[in-house]
């Protein structure tokens, strides 16, 4: 691999651990405290879990992104992707503000909605490009809609 290739990698990366350290801010002070209080559902998985789950997860979504990037960002449909990329990691991002932050999780299952179609665009600007980067996004995909079910589970119970 060129160093080229790695320093896009490393940054590729770093943006999508990036999103999820910036809903971790939200998050750590919320666990213990107001989710802590919160009916859950009985498939609601221990909170240890999460915290690697996602760290997987970015790393994955890094990964596909640079699988897209290498392919010359001087295309118009690796622009394209990558900027839909973007858009579903600001979701992803503000996913726990307004979960954890806020306080709302009405308004995190719309958004979380919304996140999980950003997902689905990706997958397909991603497999246009490269199908080992759609690939690597299939358990985020899964993960999301869990989350999302544990999130209307969270809603309707409290």
């Amino acid at each position: 691999m060129r160093l080229q290739d790695v320093s896009k990698l490393i940054i590729a990366i770093g943006a999508s651990e990036l999103a999820g350290i910036v809903g971790s801010l939200f998050t750590a002070s919320s666990i213990p405290t107001w989710y802590a209080t919160l009916a859950k559902p009985a498939l609601n998985p221990p909170n240890w879990i999460f915290g690697p789950v996602w760290a997987i997860l970015y790393l994955l979504m890094g990964v596909a992104a640079f699988l897209v990037w290498r392919k010359g960002f001087r295309r118009k449909d690796v622009k394209v992707a990558l900027a839909v990329f973007g858009g579903q990691l600001f979701l992803n991002a503000i996913w726990s503000i307004i979960f954890f932050g806020l306080k709302s999780s009405g308004w995190a299952f719309v958004e979380i909605m919304l996140l999980w179609f950003a997902i689905v665009g990706t997958m397909a600007v991603f497999y246009k490009i490269s199908k080992p980067a759609m690939y690597l996004l299939a358990p985020y995909i899964l993960w999301v809609s869990f989350a999302a079910y544990l999130n209307l589970a969270i809603w309707t119970l409290n």
